[in-house]
Order: structure tokens, then sequence, then C-alpha cells
């Protein structure tokens, strides 16, 4: 069996970059608003098995044969951890989307590239100078006025979503470690077939028939996911990620209307202020990522 490799660089096309990102967020926060509805019928364990063996199945029918090409991997162990990591994520996401709205539960994510930034210290053995740390601060004060301690508007919930984002970062360390190693397509596989394993072994002791309105959301499910994670591979194979990573805060746009078309909900002016402070630091630490990756590729040049 052949050993998959990373794909070969590809010319950029930002613009097909920039609309596969996009496609990305709509199809991820579907999953999202999807998984919302099934939890008011069916256990939580049954709804994020749901959203990993039907992404098998998908991946599965995507690949066709080179499914076998792929699944051969260079570092089988932090594919595993990673896709552990996966599934972690998504359970305590759903928990918590339980008891919050669904722009509430998406503003607080979008702390992960805080957290991420926290991570590569002691993780990747970067530095982290003072203004990412200063945007570091604000990100975390964004998500205490969305969270108001103490006010009792979402402390339960907050501990599953401030959770989500810690995982789901070193879910992103892990991804960073692999890219150099496995083909994108890889480590698509080992997402969806550790976590319908993992699941599989749970569900059946809280198992509830579906209908086929469930079964069809469940389905809904695990398609998202699959053709998220591939637009959101398609993304950073065709553009730098500076220009693409930027434009997964639409996340909120779509969060915001499936809100309010399917839960008559629309995020408070706290929440609208918390949100727009975390994307703002968030873009703030990328940015500076971005500057200093340029100043010591410039410094290695020039030697």
């Amino acid at each position: 069996m052949a050993v998959s490799r990373p794909a070969l660089p590809l010319e950029d096309n930002v613009p097909f970059g920039i609309a596969y990102m996009l496609l990305t967020t709509m199809f991820f926060v579907t999953l999202d608003a999807t998984a919302k509805v099934l939890m008011d019928t069916l256990p939580v364990a049954q709804v994020v098995w749901s959203r990993f063996i039907f992404h098998m199945v998908f991946v599965s029918v995507l690949l066709g044969p080179r499914l076998f090409t792929y699944i051969r991997s260079n570092t089988l162990k932090l594919q595993l951890a990673r896709s552990a990591l996966m599934v972690i994520t998504n359970a305590l996401f759903f928990i918590g989307l339980q008891f919050a709205a669904l722009t509430t539960a998406t503003s607080i994510i979008f702390l992960g590239p805080i957290f991420v930034t926290i991570l590569a210290i002691p993780l990747l053995g970067e530095s982290v100078g003072v203004r990412r740390w200063a945007g570091v601060a604000f990100g975390f004060i964004g998500a205490m006025i969305i969270i108001r301690p103490g006010s009792g508007v979402l402390d339960f919930a907050a501990i599953f979503f401030l959770g989500t984002a810690f995982t789901h970062a070193c879910y992103q360390i892990m991804t960073r470690k692999i890219r150099d190693v496995d083909h994108p397509y890889t480590t698509l596989i080992y997402t969806a077939v550790v976590g319908a394993a993992v699941l599989s072994c749970i569900v059946p002791f809280q198992w509830v028939t579906p209908n086929l309105m469930q079964l069809g959301l469940m389905a809904l499910l695990g398609a998202c996911g699959a053709v998220g994670h591939y637009f959101l591979i398609k993304a950073l194979q065709a553009a730098p990620a500076a220009a693409v990573v930027p434009f997964s805060y639409t996340s909120l746009l779509w969060a915001t209307l499936y809100g309010f078309f399917l839960w008559d909900e629309l995020p408070d002016l706290w929440t609208i202020v918390g949100a727009a402070v975390i994307a703002c630091s968030g873009l703030y630490i990328f940015y500076r990522e971005q500057q200093l990756k340029r100043r010591a590729a410039a410094a290695q040049s020039a030697e």
C-alpha cells in the first residue's frame, strides 16, 4: 500500500480560496444548526455519532478507491490524538448548544485562535511578544462581555464553550504538526473514522430509533462535516492562510440567520460587542503571526 504524502504546492488562486472558505463556514454552521435541531429529540451521543458516521460515509463516496491510497498515515499517533480532540470538541460544543443560542455559541468559539496563540508556546516552541499578548487579553475581555460572569445569563453553558475553544485549539495545533507529514485527505479520513469508532461504542446505550426526518437530518449532519472539511482543505490549497482565514468570521452571519429563522433568536447588543472584540483580537493576532513569518523568511533569504 502506498504511503500518503502531502500534496505538492499549487499556484495561488485567492478568489477561489476565499470562495471555498465562505462555503466552509456555511457548511460548518449548517452542521451546528442541524445538531441543535436534532438534540431536541435525540441524545447528544447519538447526534455526535451521526456527525462522524455519516462523515465517514461521505468521505468514502468522495474518495472512492483512493480511500485505500490515503488511509496509510506517516504519523498515526498524532492522527489518532487529533481525531480524538475533534470528538471531544464536538461533544462539548453540542452539549453547550442545548443551553445557548447559536450566535452566542459561535461567538465564544472565536476564542479558538487566541487559545492557539497561548498553546503555541509550550507545544510548538513559539515565542509570543507583547503585542500578541495584548491581543489575547482583549480576546478574553470580549468573551467576558458575552458571558457576563455572575449574571446567570450563560454561566453553565460557557463552561462547555470555553472547553470547546480550548480543545479545538489543541486540535489546530495537531493539524499544524500533521500537515507537512500526511496528505490532507488522510487527515480527512481519520477525522471520520476515529470519531465513528469511538462513538459507536457509546451510542448503543443511548440509542433512540430515528424517524425518516431525523435520519435525513443525521445524514445532513455528516454531509456538512465532510463537505465543510473538504472545502477547508481546498481553501488552504488554493490560497495562503492569511488571505482566507479572516473570512472564517462570516460564520457569525450564518449563525445569526439560522438563529433567526429557526428559533426566532437575534444576538443581543452585548453578544455583538463581545463577538466584535474577539474577532478583532483574533484577526490582529493572525496579522502579527503573518508579519513575523514574513520577517523571518526575509531574514533567512538574506543570509
